[in-house]
């Protein structure tokens, strides 16, 4: 499982496999719909903020619209790009979505004609994580080699941070921005394997690291409330962290790798996934 989304009703999680198939899970009736189309791996996958879309992107640089209710796709297979999408994100008004890639790109498209609007982005690095801020008007980018904010609309380059690749030339693997996109979060791979808080209005770093993953950690996800941060690592493990202090507050145990991770609408359970070929639900604690 490399990849896992939660729908904004909160009665449904979509997950992307490396059988080249999507999973959209009934929570409520526990039930599973198979997605099926693409030709390789599924590294990613997006809800819109109103539910209405699912886009996923593959190892073959491949992009599918989904229909939520039927399962079906609503386009073609779109080539986006010349290698594997590694990352897609909807904003807030559902007009655009966006994909990165590791060919060095991040490509927007009308939610609309889904084409694409403007020229690629060049990151000069393979893009490992993209995220809008809460309102849009930022668009975080994390490559290998640094941390890009983007003005999505003129194309503008806002700050570049070297961030995790200022420590022992580590690479920058996730992101998440807090609900009133204060604070942006980034996580590194094994050489910096830290969550380090980021101050939008400054772009400085705030306080000190979380540590504790042992291991390059793959995904970030915050709760509605921007209280807690869950992290996946390759050490097996998902963290619980506490924002206030980065106190560690859980951790929950995997058999293998874990890629992803998200929170239930709610915030009262997180999804995660990984090599071990399972979706697995952990209760937040209270």
């Amino acid at each position: 499982v490399y990849a896992v989304a939660a729908f904004p009703d909160g009665g449904r999680v979509v997950t992307a496999l490396g059988d080249n198939t999507l999973c959209l899970w009934d929570l409520k009736n526990d039930d599973v719909k198979k997605m099926e189309g693409h030709r390789g791996w599924v590294w990613t996958v997006g809800v819109s903020r109103d539910g209405r879309f699912i886009a996923s992107g593959d190892h073959n640089g491949e992009l599918i619209i989904w229909n939520v209710d039927t399962g079906k796709s609503l386009t073609n297979i779109v080539k986006a790009h010349s290698a594997a999408i590694s990352s897609v994100d909807f904003p807030q008004d559902g007009a655009v979505l966006a994909t990165g890639s590791v060919d060095k790109a991040t490509k927007l498209w009308s939610t609309e004609s889904w084409k694409q609007e403007g020229n690629p982005i060049d990151c000069g690095n393979y893009v490992h994580c993209i995220r809008y801020s809460p309102s849009g008007e930022h668009l975080a980018i994390a490559t290998s080699g640094d941390i890009q904010i983007w003005n999505p609309c003129s194309r503008e380059r806002i700050k570049t941070l070297k961030a995790h690749a200022a420590f022992n030339s580590a690479r920058n693997y996730s992101l998440s921005w807090t609900p009133d996109g204060r604070q942006l979060l980034t996580a590194g791979s094994s050489l910096d394997p830290t969550i380090r808080e980021w101050n939008t209005s400054t772009w400085e770093q705030v306080g000190h690291p979380c540590r504790g993953n042992t291991k390059g950690i793959n995904t970030l996800a915050i709760n509605s409330t921007g209280t807690l941060v869950a992290s996946t690592s390759h050490d097996h493990h998902v963290r619980l962290w506490r924002l206030s202090d980065r106190r560690l507050v859980a951790s929950y145990k995997h058999s293998h790798t874990v890629c992803c991770v998200t929170f239930s609408t709610d915030g009262k359970h997180i999804f995660s996934g990984g090599l071990d070929k399972m979706i697995s639900q952990w209760a937040v604690p209270s």
